[in-house]
């Protein structure tokens, strides 16, 4: 099935639209799968923005914010107010820590899609989404081509390729994410590595100054020391007595008569 079937069967633009609007008509249709998520309650927001693995779906500012890639900054902003009053401590107080968790998600998100850089790479991580779906639909078509088997899969349905390429946007979104945390782990240990050394460095250097200002300080008396050890030696030498010796006694000879 191509772009003209798929937009007479879902609603999808003809393949005569550009690129981009086809990559934001189908981000459109996506948020439609959950159409109940635009009216939650400041509760049900919070629940949303803090659920089991929100801590990867929430890399995705757009899922955060509930709003299309192709919103102006003043439609951003105007989203931007509503989701963070809905979820403000001051508006929870039932339930600020919890809240100011959420808050600081939309918060984040808000500020990514205000970088330039930021929101284009948020952009490119769906569309890399919806073309890694194409590209194995294309695959699976092709092996049941060779099997000699209709070539229909499930993602030729509409609603089941928009659900695909949803599953496989967060995917990315989480392996980039998981990525970002060995990075900054890896960084962190490098750092304290170095600083460990640094340490080291400046310990040691430490320890030679000291010993050095020690030497410095006791060569005066180690000469001082070494003098009064030589001169001792000098004057017990001059002070020595000359060796004496047992002299026999005289013999007086015998006079003849």
């Amino acid at each position: 099935m191509n772009e003209a079937e798929m937009a007479a069967a879902g609603g999808e633009p003809s393949a005569q639209s550009g690129p981009d609007d086809l990559f934001n008509h189908f981000y459109t249709e996506v948020k439609q799968i959950e159409k109940r998520d635009s009216v939650l309650t400041s509760k049900q927001q919070i629940d949303r923005l803090l659920r089991p693995g929100s801590s990867y779906f929430n890399l995705n500012p757009f899922e955060v914010l509930q709003i299309d890639p192709e919103a102006t900054d003043e439609e951003l902003k105007k989203r931007f107010r509503a989701l963070s009053i809905l979820v403000h401590p001051d508006k929870n107080q039932d339930d600020p820590d919890r809240a100011q968790l959420a808050f600081e998600a939309v918060d984040k998100a808000y500020k990514n899609l205000l970088e330039p850089e930021q929101k284009k790479r948020a952009v490119d991580v769906i569309q890399a989404g919806r073309e890694y779906v194409e590209h194995n639909m294309k695959e699976k078509k092709k092996q049941l081509k060779k099997d000699g088997k209709p070539q229909f899969v499930e993602e030729d349905d509409p609603e089941m390729f928009r659900q695909a390429v949803y599953k496989q946007t967060m995917k990315l979104f989480a392996e980039l994410g998981i990525k970002r945390k060995e990075r900054e782990a890896k960084d962190m240990h490098e750092r304290k590595r170095a600083r460990e050394e640094e340490i080291e460095t400046a310990e040691k250097a430490k320890r030679e100054r000291e010993w050095q200002k020690n030497f410095e300080e006791t060569r005066d008396g180690r000469v001082d020391s070494w003098r009064s050890f030589q001169a001792g030696k000098g004057k017990a030498k001059k002070e020595k007595k000359p060796r004496s010796f047992l002299k026999p006694p005289k013999v007086e000879m015998e006079q003849r008569e």
